[in-house]
């Protein structure tokens, strides 16, 4: 009969112990090396009675015969949790079917060995301005031991997790509802890359809050490519109706693409644009009109 090791069962909630019994001797080294080193080391022992709890739950009392039992242990092997922004190696229970046509997860041992946080944690450091060279400076100790066995804190492995992480960020953002903004100013404008162009959207609330909106990639600040991401916006909820600041940087492209999409878009120019250029020009826009003023821009709208 064919195996097949690779099937998962469904898999049940978490069983929390009622009692845990640490064993301080094992504990004695990591004291030295300070409270954080030997809460470490007693939560790895907490760990191991959850998976061996968990593994109660799903295959029965060990010894005790039921033959009502749908899953039975199937020993250890070897696997590894994430702890503290790197992997750790551990010897993890396994159990299968009855009948042992298919593994049977083990809830406790999936909740430690789940990556999620790794990519988070690699992206949070990274966005704090810390090199992948100089990741595992970054990350709390946690005694000589178990540092010694750690892995996947490598610079090529932090990269990955970084780079998947931010993938997971963006397709998040450019998918998110927008029906729940309040915005009362919208900025565009174009971020180069190297030899790449993306036009970037980012609201302001009435709260004052700033939301990353979406961004697109083109060759140019051009009407059909700034259109299709505000296009793009409308599609996800972004109320266009309204009246909204519109903050670009006086392409006329820019300008073309806001209009056609916005009803009633009231548009200025960024200040920054004219710090760079050194000019402060005024000139009629919907509503009013739009001056500079000491390097600040000024709105003055009509009733």
């Amino acid at each position: 009969m064919n195996k097949n090791y690779q099937t998962k069962a469904a898999t049940t909630g978490i069983v929390m112990p009622d009692a845990v019994t640490v064993a301080m001797g094992e504990l004695a080294d990591t004291v030295r090396e300070g409270l954080l080193a030997m809460a470490v080391g007693a939560g790895l022992q907490v760990m191991q009675v959850m998976m061996a709890d968990s593994v109660t739950a799903v295959c029965g009392p060990k010894g005790a015969h039921d033959p009502q039992r749908t899953a039975v242990r199937h020993g250890r092997e070897d696997g590894s949790v994430t702890l503290g922004g790197r992997r750790v190696p551990v010897r993890r229970p396994r159990a299968r079917t009855a009948d042992g046509t298919a593994e049977v997860a083990v809830p406790a041992y999936d909740l430690f060995a789940s990556t999620e946080l790794l990519g988070g944690m690699a992206l949070e450091r990274m966005m704090a301005k810390l090199s992948t060279r100089r990741y595992s400076a970054g990350l709390e100790p946690v005694g000589a031991a178990v540092e010694a066995t750690a892995r996947s804190t490598s610079k090529s492995a932090v990269s990955r997790r970084f780079v998947a992480a931010t993938e997971s960020a963006l397709a998040t953002m450019l998918a998110a509802d927008l029906s729940g903004l309040d915005l009362v100013a919208l900025m565009i404008d174009g971020v180069h890359f190297a030899d790449h162009l993306c036009v970037v959207a980012l609201g302001i609330g009435i709260d004052g809050c700033k939301y990353p909106l979406g961004v697109v990639e083109g060759s140019t600040e051009n009407a059909t490519v700034v259109k299709d991401l505000l296009v793009g916006l409308r599609d996800r909820g972004l109320d266009t109706t309204r009246p909204i600041l519109c903050v670009l940087d006086g392409a006329k492209a820019l300008v073309a693409a806001v209009k056609a999409v916005f009803d009633h878009p009231v548009v200025s120019r960024c200040q920054l644009h004219y710090a760079e250029q050194r000019i402060m020009p005024t000139w009629p826009i919907a509503g009013g009109v739009a001056a500079a003023q000491d390097g600040c821009e000024v709105l003055s709208l009509s009733a």
